[in-house]
């Protein structure tokens, strides 16, 4: 096992919410995948992170459900997942046609590999999202679906924007999805915030709350043709029994996570 901290370190707490709900008969999601690497790392996953509530999981759970409507209408399409650790996503939604390619850190994918090997349609690229690199590998006229999955709120804010136009520049007709944080969570994370005695979350700079989502990506580029707010809810214990009572008052709605699907339009 590769010594792991900071972000780096997540990795490993959102396979292990994944695993443990997919252990579970009543869970949110089917992750066979994750059950063997969560088995096979040498890590005291609970002592580091807790019980998992599987909001993780449930997070996996709806943009899979995005993947799936999307490749029912684009079954040769090509899935780019940024930053996606050990996340087995590509597994979950295969048709046997579609392609994948997973860009992560080098370090990332060194550990990836030893889990979910390359093959000829899911490609691996170790390299930053920033990198020019793994998008000179695409061909932008191709259908194409772009997955940020638990990676933007550990960016600057500034860098989330000039990533987000980066990839509407170089894709214009794409479909990004990615989750967000409220930015009082943010602000938690910067104060040093524990998810155990022995975990300290690293600082997520980056928060939106929901009524501010649209107006910012708007403003960002004229090429969003949809834009949907997609929520994804805690299934168990005391975290989904606060965020019920969250949902009963609607102006605190805005100060829960959800996920954002952008469809993009080239108006040039």
């Amino acid at each position: 096992m590769p010594r792991l901290d900071g972000i780096a370190e997540t990795m490993l707490w959102t396979l292990y919410d994944r695993a443990c709900e997919a252990r579970r008969p009543d869970g949110v999601l089917v992750d066979p995948d994750s059950v063997r690497m969560c088995e096979a790392i040498d890590y005291d996953f609970e002592h580091h992170f807790g019980h998992p509530p599987g909001s993780f999981a449930a997070r996996a759970a709806e943009i899979d459900h995005l993947l799936r409507r999307w490749l029912e209408r684009h079954p040769d399409g090509l899935v780019v997942s940024l930053g996606e650790g050990l996340e087995a996503q590509a597994r979950r939604v295969d048709n046997g046609r579609m392609r994948w390619l997973s860009v992560d850190l080098p370090a990332a994918i060194q550990l990836r590999e030893r889990f979910l090997a390359p093959t000829e349609r899911f490609r691996h690229v170790a390299a930053s999202a920033f990198d020019s690199d793994w998008m000179d590998k695409i061909d932008p006229s191709s259908d194409i679906f772009i997955v940020v999955q638990g990676l933007l709120m550990y960016l600057e804010p500034d860098a989330v924007r000039r990533l987000f136009v980066q990839i509407v520049e170089r894709f214009p007709t794409a479909e990004i999805a990615f989750d967000v944080i409220p930015r009082w969570f943010s602000q938690l994370t910067l104060w040093g915030l524990r998810q155990t005695p022995h975990f300290r979350l690293p600082p997520m700079p980056w928060g939106i709350n929901r009524n501010e989502i649209e107006s910012s990506l708007r403003s960002w580029s004229p090429r969003i043709a949809e834009l949907k707010l997609v929520d994804y809810r805690t299934p168990h214990g005391w975290p989904k029994l606060l965020e019920d009572l969250f949902r009963l008052i609607p102006l605190a709605q805005n100060d829960l996570p959800c996920l954002v699907h952008v469809v993009l339009r080239d108006r040039r």
